[in-house]
């Protein structure tokens, strides 16, 4: 078949047509700008104030264009097809945050068809005006190609097919070079800010759609592990048996930097200051079993404990790269939370912070939560300086627990606390709050000191919360099991400042050398009378089979609690959870502990190996394949 040619007119000579292609690549980029929700002059204020953000957008534009004016031997052809894409793409993004308040990702590529059958379900505004300017714009393109044609290349060898499909390999190989180079920097990244940096929405419409979304190339990656099969994995999700566990109430509460380093010898606290006298108690009560966990990150990563405990996948085994769970969650996955909802229990989801941190409002929706709180929809907040207080969110607890009993329900909640977030400055709860005296040995510096006292101030309200609901579902008839644990270590100051002046060795160590005591927090599992009955408390935990110092991955404590309210068999993941729980209660990168304590080695051909590598396996699958109606 002939190449169409042009009708009679200009032809572009090659410098001309790289001329034109710069120029085109501009116009483009600043259509799809225009297709965002932010207004234009606001993008336009940004991008002069950071020129860097006007390459960065348009380098991966212009590489598109070249590419596809190599495939078509003419630069219009290239730029209708590119200005249908990007512009069609940045369009999608604008719907996107409009409609869940979340860009679009590469990642999303994969997901048309749950996107296209997902579109029902939402009220979409469609940019018309985008819509229409986009679909003329691309057309006047296609029109200048039959137009204006473009010579031939200089070289005769190269002005066949040959020469077009190295051009377009040169473009698009380029355009891949410059994705995991300069578009894929993090430090590139970092260094361009955002009014909120944190806010994904903010950041791609301030900082450019084209730009963002090449980034995301090279973020938030799930690693193929070795060995995986679709076939194999789909098979494994068979013998579901819902409806087998006892109907108690089951309260987890994961409070934010929540540790007890007060413990420590250099805290000099008496039985009445002590700041966690109510965990305590119920660490000696004799309905409550508790421990360490073994959490993702030191001194933050909140979500990532989120994750692993109402999953029971590893953020740290999802890829070689350091990543964030929550954004690589795109579909509805088996949790804790959906174990419940499929036994006919009302679940929810309540943080008195904001619901796109973390894409949470999303990702809790696809975990199964059916009912997800935020600070913005909770009445009347009561704060201490900037932060929602632990107090208060207790008494919201109580409100929502009496509501579902009210309503004949039986509740799975995670409660996700914020009051003693860092900074842990001496103005976190206002200027001129007065702490409390840290009562700890001499030695500390004048910067480590207040950073104790104002975190001690936060673990004192969190402990007052674990109290005050210990002593508030006590006095209820209702079977209540409450789950206390933290999410991470505090963050005392740059290179561990806090710890080290404690004498605390806290380094995560570099991989093969992880130290634990960074990433342990304490948990508490307690029962009220009515659940301890209801469970027959003591049979129920000493099957559990936990380990001797009480130490789990986060990963096993989800599956632990299912299996002590009697739905540890419900269905089959959480069955092999609870099973590779018992031969290695503690997986850290690559550390391995026994239930006895002692380190283990996965040696190729043994069981723990295989089983480990079934884990990987199965995350893998169910992160990327599994339907969950």
């Amino acid at each position: 078949m002939k190449r169409a040619t042009p009708l009679p007119g200009t032809r572009l000579n090659l410098p001309l047509t790289l001329l034109a292609a710069v120029g085109l690549a501009g116009l483009i980029t600043l259509l799809a700008l225009w297709c965002q929700p932010n207004a234009l002059r606001s993008v336009a204020r940004i991008f002069l104030n950071k020129p860097v953000l006007i390459v960065l957008n348009t380098l991966p534009v212009g590489l598109l264009l070249l590419g596809f004016a190599c495939l078509f031997r003419n630069v219009f052809f290239g730029a209708a097809l590119t200005n249908l894409l990007v512009c069609g793409f940045s369009i999608a993004n604008r719907i996107k945050i409009e409609v869940r308040d979340e860009p679009v990702f590469p990642r999303d590529l994969a997901l048309l068809k749950e996107v296209f059958s997902a579109v029902g379900n939402y009220d979409i505004h469609y940019p018309v005006k985008a819509i229409v300017l986009t679909v003329l714009v691309t057309a006047a393109l296609a029109a200048l190609g039959f137009m204006i044609g473009c010579r031939p290349f200089p070289l005769e060898r190269l002005r066949g097919w040959r020469g077009s499909l190295l051009g377009a390999a040169a473009s698009f190989g380029a355009l891949a070079l410059a994705t995991v180079t300069l578009l894929g920097s993090a430090g590139l990244y970092d260094s361009l800010g955002a009014s909120n940096p944190y806010h994904l929405s903010t950041v791609f419409n301030e900082n450019g759609f084209p730009y963002n979304f090449f980034h995301q190339f090279t973020t938030f990656l799930v690693d193929r592990p070795e060995g995986f099969s679709r076939s194999e994995a789909a098979a494994w999700e068979t013998g579901n048996r819902p409806g087998q566990g006892a109907d108690v109430h089951l309260i987890m509460i994961m409070d934010e930097a929540f540790s007890d380093i007060t413990d420590t010898p250099m805290f000099t606290y008496g039985p009445e200051e002590d700041p966690l006298s109510n965990l305590h108690a119920l660490q000696s009560d004799p309905h409550a079993f508790s421990g360490r966990l073994v959490v993702p990150g030191f001194a933050g990563g909140t979500a990532n404990t989120e994750f692993d405990v109402l999953t029971g996948m590893q953020t740290n085994a999802l890829s070689a790269t350091t990543t964030s769970a929550m954004r690589v969650v795109n579909r509805n996955l088996d949790s804790v939370l959906r174990v419940f909802a499929d036994d006919g229990y009302q679940t929810s989801f309540f943080h008195p912070g904001d619901d796109w941190f973390y894409n949470r409002e999303n990702v809790y929706r696809w975990l199964g939560a059916g009912e997800t709180v935020f600070v913005d929809e909770m009445a009347d907040p009561e704060y201490k300086g900037r932060w929602v207080t632990d107090g208060f969110l207790a008494r919201f607890i109580e409100e929502k627990f009496e509501e579902a009993v009210a309503n004949g329900q039986r509740l799975c909640n995670y409660t996700t606390t914020i009051q003693n977030h860092m900074s842990y400055t001496a103005d976190k709860y206002g200027d001129g709050y007065d702490f409390p005296p840290l009562q700890a040995s001499p030695g500390l510096s004048e910067e480590v000191e207040t950073m104790l006292a104002v975190y001690a101030e936060g673990v004192r309200d969190a402990d007052a919360m674990l109290g005050r609901l210990a002593d508030y579902f006590s006095r209820t008839d209702e079977p209540v099991v409450l789950a206390f644990f933290g999410d991470h270590l505090p963050y005392l100051g740059d290179n561990q400042l806090g710890y080290r002046q404690l004498g605390l060795d806290v380094l995560p160590g570099p991989d093969g050398q992880e130290n634990l005591a960074a990433y342990e927090t304490p948990y508490v599992v307690w029962a009220n009378g009515a659940a301890a009955a209801a469970l027959d408390w003591d049979r129920a935990v000493a099957a559990l089979e936990l380990p001797e110092d009480g130490r789990l991955s986060a990963c096993f404590l989800g599956a632990a609690l299912l299996e002590l309210t009697g739905r540890g068999k419900e269905t089959p993941w959480f069955t092999f959870l609870n099973a590779l729980r018992r031969q290695v209660p503690v997986v850290q990168k690559t550390a391995l502990l026994s239930r006895e304590g002692t380190s283990l080695t996965a040696e190729p051909g043994t069981k723990l190996a295989a089983d480990l590598a079934k884990w990987r396996r199965w995350s893998y699958y169910k992160l990327q394949y599994k339907d969950v109606g």
